[in-house]
């Protein structure tokens, strides 16, 4: 209907079929004869050509685009009331699920209202109002039992303003409560870590008098030079820690590392 509007096409559809031209008829007579039929054969044309041949067959054929138009119209009666069956299903099922948006939530109820508007079925405002509060989730409790106490009734558009700024305190709450636990947990992974770092600290020995377990011997039990790392010998033997003592110019004592005797 859009193009055929575009076109000026739909002319035979708001006007009557005029008159057969006779011999006595005029030029204007013959402007508005020519225009119509013009108009008819396009309107035609077009409708026949956006419908499925499924269907076209079971629409009466007409040389006539108005007579057509009402007879697709006609045919089409039955789907409208399915089509209305739809769409109140959907809306009595449709609950807002957090993901697309209040806003866009109410405007598709609406949506869906207004199109059974246009089917006949009417819905007032005020219990649209009232459906979409219920369609809101548990999260929205108590917005729904402050609009339950109050003994004023919202348009549509306070409805949109309410929940939109209602949807937006939570989320400011949300984001609250993310913050908080971010910290809180940043914090314990900081005393645990903590922690962990204390326990590897190496505790003195509390009896001063029980010595280190020696190195002096490798695992196979042979003597082992602390300090060229080579076994057979000790460090006390070892000509390159004599040599190192002179030159740092350390006197040599071979009594050095020995227990003392208990006199």
């Amino acid at each position: 209907m859009l193009t055929l509007g575009l076109l000026d096409f739909d002319y035979a559809l708001r006007e009557n079929k005029p008159a057969d031209l006779t011999a006595t008829s005029t030029a204007a007579e013959q402007i508005v004869h020519d225009k119509w039929t013009r108009c008819n054969r396009m309107s035609l044309m077009f409708m026949k050509q956006s419908i499925h041949n499924s269907i076209r067959g079971a629409i009466p054929d007409s040389e006539n685009a108005k007579t057509y138009l009402a007879s697709v119209e006609d045919q089409f009666k039955g789907t409208s009331k399915a089509h209305a069956s739809t769409l109140i299903l959907k809306l009595v099922t449709t609950k807002y699920d957090g993901r697309s948006g209040i806003r866009e939530h109410i405007m598709m109820m609406h949506d869906m209202a207004n199109k059974l508007k246009g089917l006949e079925m009417e819905i007032s405002d005020g219990f649209l109002v009232h459906f979409i509060i219920t369609s809101l989730p548990s999260s929205y409790e108590a917005f729904k039992i402050n609009y339950n106490t109050q003994k004023d009734k919202w348009t549509m558009s306070e409805l949109i303003a309410m929940c939109v700024q209602e949807e937006e305190r939570m989320k400011m709450d949300r984001t609250t409560d993310v913050a908080n636990f971010t910290t809180s947990s940043s914090k314990k992974r900081k005393n645990s870590y903590h922690r962990k770092d204390a326990s590897k600290v190496q505790k003195p020995n509390p009896n001063p008098n029980t010595s280190a377990p020696s190195s002096s011997k490798n695992s196979l039990g042979k003597p082992y030079c602390k300090f060229c790392k080579k076994t057979g010998h000790k460090q006390k033997e070892c000509p390159d820690f004599k040599e190192w003592l002179a030159k740092k110019g350390i006197p040599y004592n071979p009594e050095a590392g020995k227990k003392p005797k208990n006199t």
